[in-house]
């Protein structure tokens, strides 16, 4: 019985990384906090000139944003998957909820729109880990 000759297959060679997977998601967290900084600092300043406290309430916002969420990434891949997903909401859920609380709004409709963010955040990273592992 003759077998068919098995396809041809053109090796996988994987990219040569320069910088390694901390460093990478240190300069993302980076990004991610200086982008969260002038937001933060936007809305602070809600339309009028720009003050040296709203600058300073940016800078301190985005450090502590990018702080985090390197830390976050730091710690999350040790956890389970369900907390790993809360984790992540979690801290979806309050920094959303702290720049709608920085435009000035009540803390009844900060506190709903960062339990929407955290919700949604929640439900989508639980089904990515709950698919890929």
């Amino acid at each position: 019985m003759a077998h068919a000759a098995p396809a041809f297959r053109t090796p996988r060679t994987r990219r040569s990384r320069t910088t390694s997977s901390a460093a990478r998601w240190a300069g993302i967290a980076l990004t991610m906090g200086v982008v969260y900084g002038l937001w933060a600092g936007l809305i602070r300043r809600d339309g009028g000139p720009l003050t040296a406290g709203s600058a300073l309430f940016g800078v301190v916002a985005g450090l502590v944003f990018a702080a985090l969420m390197y830390a976050l990434h730091r710690v999350a891949p040790t956890l389970p998957r369900e907390l790993r997903a809360m984790s992540w909401a979690t801290f979806a859920g309050i920094s959303f909820g702290f720049l709608v609380s920085a435009g000035g709004t009540s803390v009844v409709r900060s506190t709903v729109f960062g339990l929407l963010a955290a919700a949604s955040v929640f439900a989508v990273t639980f089904y990515r880990y709950y698919t890929t592992e």
